[in-house]
């Protein structure tokens, strides 16, 4: 858990000229390093009302849990300044449900946006006071203000301390992997979004979502949406349909409905993105397979932190990296000497780091900084750990007809390679997943003993170092 203290609480003040909105934050990452409550940015807002309703949507998503409604959860969103626009994130308390509230260029209004990352305070009584906004007040933004650190308020200073959980690093790095697979399925005008999004059915509160049924899924209807209960063609699966709820907040303002996800394979479900597009903003929700499944165990990074070349690419690529609101891939390869699949790959590790993201409306990655670091991301895979320790074992046997045997306590699995070069096994969490949820532990040490087999002799014996320290 990353402990994180606010100087004193966020709050919205009336203002001569309007309302003032100032966000607090915890300790954050900037280009100069670490400050203590960092400033990125100070400002008006073109469109308060719906930026504010954005806001209260992703603080939402925070506090809720929307698998197993047992506790509510307490967390405050991260938000990046990318030089030209603002992000605020969250993930739900399930971990299932991933937010993102871009308030881009044109929604900015009055002030230079700066770099960083960090964690803002959004309160109760802020809640409370961003609900009741109202009319075409200006609203002054204020992210984390350095005067903070020198001056105070009448009155006593307040702290609070809130836990960020490492279960949102593993979140941040599997959605932008899922994401980053994503394909533009469906755009709704605002009326069809509206009346669409409406229809949806919301959880009972304290209520739990449904397990064991088949997923829903939408197809284009004309300038709608039309449910089927089959992936035809060109479907999108949404799973758990009432974790769109906190996309009520914004309708009243929405001009549109854009929704991404993979192409249809199987009756599986997928995970997909709902994004409602607003006056200079875009709000993105981001729903895992299932309702009871959170993005923190889906395993996509694993290949990639399994990977020492990636290991090495991700550090060359993180020192080109300048808070980029869209990274552009051709560039990085262009400057790294690497070529674009292996900067993805170094992205992707990255983003186990919570280094990077991934936005399906630009279709690119950006720059994030967390107070986290990709070897307790590793920590925090343990079929990573499992396979490694296989490895160091000698349990690995491969043989010359692309098949290899794993021996794992008393049993002995088989692995096997598809022309496609996935991975399949004996195991019982292939035979549940079917490679859905990322390569078993078996798999994956197969995966690395064939890397370090055609490796270069000294590229063996770095790899034989690492995987001795690690076990």
């Amino acid at each position: 858990m990353q402990a994180l203290a606010y100087a004193r609480p966020s709050s919205l003040a009336s203002d001569p000229q309007g309302h003032l909105l100032g966000l607090e934050t915890a300790g954050g990452l900037t280009p100069a390093g670490p400050e203590e409550h960092p400033r990125f940015f100070a400002g008006f807002l073109r469109s308060p009302q719906a930026a504010a309703r954005g806001l209260l949507a992703v603080a939402d998503v925070a506090a809720a849990r929307y698998h197993q409604r047992t506790l509510r959860a307490s967390l405050d969103p991260v938000v990046t300044a990318n030089g030209d626009r603002l992000r605020f994130e969250s993930f739900s308390g399930c971990c299932g449900v991933y937010a993102r509230l871009d308030v881009l260029p044109e929604g900015l209004d009055g002030a230079d946006t700066g770099h960083g990352t960090t964690n803002v305070d959004v309160n109760n009584p802020l809640r409370e006071a961003l609900s009741r906004l109202a009319g075409d007040d200006p609203m002054h933004l204020r992210v984390g203000p350095d005067e903070l650190a020198v001056t105070t308020l009448e009155g006593p200073v307040v702290e609070k301390k809130v836990p960020l959980p490492d279960r949102w690093l593993r979140g941040f790095a599997e959605s932008q992997v899922v994401s980053a697979g994503f394909d533009l399925r469906a755009e709704l005008p605002a009326a069809e979004a509206v009346r669409f999004l409406r229809t949806l059915p919301r959880a009972a509160a304290g209520g739990s979502s449904a397990t064991g049924r088949a997923p829903l899924w939408v197809v284009p209807a004309g300038a709608s949406l039309r449910p089927t209960t089959r992936p035809v063609p060109g479907a999108v699966c949404l799973p758990g349909p009432e974790r769109l709820a906190a996309l009520q907040r914004v309708l009243r303002h929405a001009t549109g409905l854009r929704v991404y996800g993979p192409a249809a394979h199987g009756g599986a479900a997928t995970a997909s993105a709902w994004e409602v597009a607003g006056p200079g903003m875009r709000l993105t929700l981001t729903l895992s397979p299932e309702p009871h499944r959170g993005f923190s165990g889906e395993g996509g990074v694993l290949e990639a932190l399994a990977t020492d070349d990636a290991a090495a690419d991700a550090e060359l690529v993180s020192a080109l990296l300048a808070w980029e609101p869209r990274i552009d891939t051709a560039d990085l390869a262009e400057q790294s000497g690497l070529t674009v699949q292996r900067v993805r790959a170094a992205l992707v590790r990255l983003g186990t780091a919570g280094r990077v993201g991934y936005d399906a409306a630009e279709a690119a990655y950006f720059h994030r900084e967390l107070p986290y670091d990709a070897a307790r991301a590793e920590r925090h895979n343990p079929r990573l750990g499992a396979a490694r320790a296989l490895l160091a074992d000698g349990a690995v046997a491969l043989r010359a007809d692309a098949t290899a045997t794993v021996a794992s306590g008393e049993r002995r699995y088989q692995v096997r390679e598809s022309a496609g070069g996935v991975l399949s096994c004996t195991c019982q969490w292939w035979a549940d997943h079917r490679g859905r949820r990322g390569p078993c532990k078996h798999a994956l040490a197969v995966r690395m003993a064939r890397r370090a087999r055609t490796a270069p002799p000294a590229d063996r014996t770095t790899d034989t170092r690492t995987t001795g320290g690690t076990r």
